[in-house]
């Protein structure tokens, strides 16, 4: 086994060290979510944690680690002798992104279910992680039925595993960390909630702090057992803190006066339930006992409100996590020392704790503070009147704000609304998600077929049909059924997947008008929450001037997307070929990275094509490309005023694809838009497209 990295070794990141720190002190605080950039040691600090935490003592044989002072009654393994117990480190347990099901709650024997009647159970990730820590990397690319299984072992502090009336339960209570990047993709609201406390964590800028690092760093990759050696001092004094720390934790006194300021507190921020509450509570208590105190301070309440409550504030879609320090400062001045506990300080402590978490609750600034707003006209933009050259498609006259060649200065979007579900047709395979039907995992049984690979989910009806025809030659003498491989029918299932959904978003001059741009923006930032609820990864194109970019490539984070969104230049004129072309390009790369993920289109324009020779003979001809392959499309048409002149209509057709104004964007009439777009394609005289 290789030898981790030191705790104590890591260089900065006070504000991630403290929030471990306290979770191996109380894990009853809930778990911790590291968020930041690549490259910020939030892996290795994770790993780090488990070599610190105590060890604990479990029942000698059992494979679901009970607590011989109180062994879960219900433990597959019981009931336990009195007496057979030992102790051993605590388990630091790594769940795969791409795990199965049955890999995270376990597995029963089926072939010795229906012959013999025997539960035999092959304990998961989550009976290995019970007492310990279940460290998820990545975890905001975690599947949903993942997810599900992790909130419902969260929530009631078990696992279930039931198969076709085979049931086993165990204990499974483990501290959940989880790391992410924020530019793959954000948590489902209901996680990120499990989560006690987040971090923000960033790579250092000051020069002498980077040096260390990588020292420190390439000292370990020489010689990880004696750059171990030379912290061993320090990992054990840290060690021995927590034991002290855990020692003193009954006897902290969390007093009215504090318990008023965690209140007021999330009131304040309009956090969501009480979850927030509990876990500030438990998150000040475990400040004072590492400190040492056995009375909670204001510093412990302000430094919990930091950890705890930037993921869980009351936010506006797409908006980064943070918490303003001014308004909790007034908050807690307010609140504070209202029943005189503060009044004790000077026999409960330190007045200014160390701010390193191996030396006080100060811990760093805990919080990522507010991101400065850049300037923004308040309101709506009155609307101005289009040009000739606007109508025509031709290049506008610069605004007072933009830049040069016609650029003008960025429309601020609308405000979104509820779009109404557009989907690709047919039956696809591709990664579990909300929007289009598919065959998966999990969903209704609609079928069933031989299973290839391992068994995971029985068709028991067709498999004990399959047998029932061979019990006599089986030589079958029992009350049980004679099973064989041969016999197991997997369960076809079917749900729904998540898509590839591609804005090429038309950013011309013809597009330009201020009232228009900020309704289309509106529309697309709609048409973006939408599919974060529904689980796909989005790209961007736009074009205007000359030619089209990708202004984000397909990803699972509809944030970046939003903000690409925000700060779109308009201006020039309409190469709507250029991006069309562009995006089939990039449908064509993400199909040999990801075949099994379908796309949808959605193309936002008003169906100009202006600038180089023959602009529309080209569009048209771009447009036969995704008809000819069966990309699932649809047209946003944008153009507006009373003489219009259908062109988004024709490029629909073209694409084999609907077209829908903005307005029907949100109408009961659009309902099945793409849900049919090939029936509409072979109205279009398209039948012959293959699916994407």
């Amino acid at each position: 086994m290789s030898t981790p990295y030191p705790f104590t070794a890591l260089v900065g990141q006070e504000d991630l060290r403290l929030a471990l720190l306290l979770n191996a002190v109380s894990p009853a605080v809930g778990g911790v979510l590291v968020r930041g950039e690549k490259g910020t040691a939030k892996s290795t600090a994770v790993r780090a944690l488990s070599a610190l935490m105590p060890e604990v003592d479990v029942v000698s044989g059992c494979r679901f680690s009970c607590d011989p002072a109180s062994p879960d009654p219900g433990c597959p393994d019981g009931p336990h002798e009195t007496g057979a117990s030992g102790s051993r480190p605590a388990r630091m347990v790594e769940l795969p992104v791409g795990a199965s099901e049955d890999r995270l709650v376990g597995a029963l024997d089926i072939e010795r279910a229906l012959a013999e009647g025997v539960k035999a159970f092959e304990p998961g990730l989550l009976a290995d992680a019970h007492r310990g820590i279940l460290y998820v990397d990545e975890v905001n690319l975690l599947h949903d039925h993942l997810v599900d299984l992790l909130l419902d072992a969260a929530a009631m502090g078990a696992s279930y595993v039931e198969r076709e009336g085979v049931s086993v339960r165990h204990a499974s209570k483990f501290l959940l960390v989880g790391t992410m990047n924020p530019e793959e993709g954000e948590l489902r609201p209901q996680l990120l909630d499990r989560f006690g406390l987040t971090v923000e964590v960033a790579a250092s800028r000051e020069p002498d702090q980077r040096v260390e690092v990588v020292r420190r760093r390439l000292a370990y990759d020489d010689d990880p057992a004696g750059f171990a050696g030379r912290w061993a001092d320090e990992e054990s004094a840290v060690r021995a803190r927590i034991v002290a720390a855990r020692d003193l934790l009954p006897e902290v006194r969390l007093g009215d006066g504090a318990l008023r300021q965690i209140a007021a507190t999330c009131a304040a921020f309009e956090v969501d339930g009480m979850r927030a509450d509990i876990v500030m509570a438990r998150t000040a208590t475990a400040l004072a006992a590492w400190a040492g105190r056995t009375d909670v301070l204001a510093e412990d309440v302000r430094q919990a409100a930091l950890l705890a409550l930037p993921h869980r504030r009351r936010r506006a879609p797409f908006d980064a996590p943070g918490l303003d320090e001014d308004k909790l400062d007034e908050t807690l001045e307010e609140f504070g020392g209202q029943d005189g506990d503060e009044g004790d300080r000077d026999e409960g402590g330190d007045d200014d704790p160390d701010p390193d978490p191996d030396g006080g609750p100060g811990g760093g600034p805990g919080g990522q503070p507010e991101p400065d707003d850049t300037p923004r006209v308040d309101g709506e933009p009155a609307a101005q009147p289009e040009s000739e050259e606007d109508r025509e498609g031709g290049e506008p006259q610069p605004s007072g704000g933009g830049g040069g060649g016609g650029e003008q200065t960025p429309a601020r979007a609308a405000e979104p609304f509820r779009t109404k579900v557009l989907s690709v047709p047919g039956l696809g395979e591709g990664a579990a998600g909300r929007r289009s039907r598919a065959r998966t995992e999990h969903g209704r049984t609609i079928g069933a077929r031989r299973p290839r690979g391992a068994l995971t989910k029985l068709h028991l009806a067709a498999t004990v049909q399959a047998a029932a025809p061979h019990q006599r030659a089986r030589g079958r003498s029992g009350p049980g059924l004679v099973v064989r491989r041969d016999d197991l029918r997997q369960a076809s299932r079917e749900g729904r997947e998540g898509n590839l959904v591609l804005f090429v978003v038309d950013a011309s001059g013809s597009m330009a008008a201020r009232q228009r741009m900020s309704a289309v923006k509106g529309a697309v930032l709609s048409l973006l929450l939408d599919a974060y609820q529904r689980r796909d990864k989005v790209g961007m194109v736009t074009f205007r001037g000359s030619a089209a970019d990708v202004a984000l490539p397909p990803t699972s984070s509809v944030d970046a997307a939003a903000v690409r969104l925000e700060s779109l230049p308009t201006g020039g004129r309409t190469p709507l070929a250029a991006g069309l072309l562009k995006a089939h390009e990039v449908l064509r790369v993400e199909r040999l990275r990801d075949p099994a993920r379908r796309a949808l289109v959605v193309v936002v324009t008003d169906g100009r094509a202006t600038g180089g020779p023959e602009p529309v003979a080209l569009a048209s001809r771009a447009a036969r490309l995704f008809g000819a392959d069966g990309v699932a499309s649809v047209v946003v048409d944008c153009e507006s005023g009373p003489v219009r002149l259908g062109l988004a209509g024709q490029l629909a057709g073209e694409l084999g694809g609907t077209a829908v104004t903005l307005d029907e964007l949100r109408a009961d009439s659009i309902a099945g838009l793409v849900k049919d777009v090939r029936s509409s394609g072979q109205n279009s005289g398209q039948s012959s497209r293959r699916a994407a």
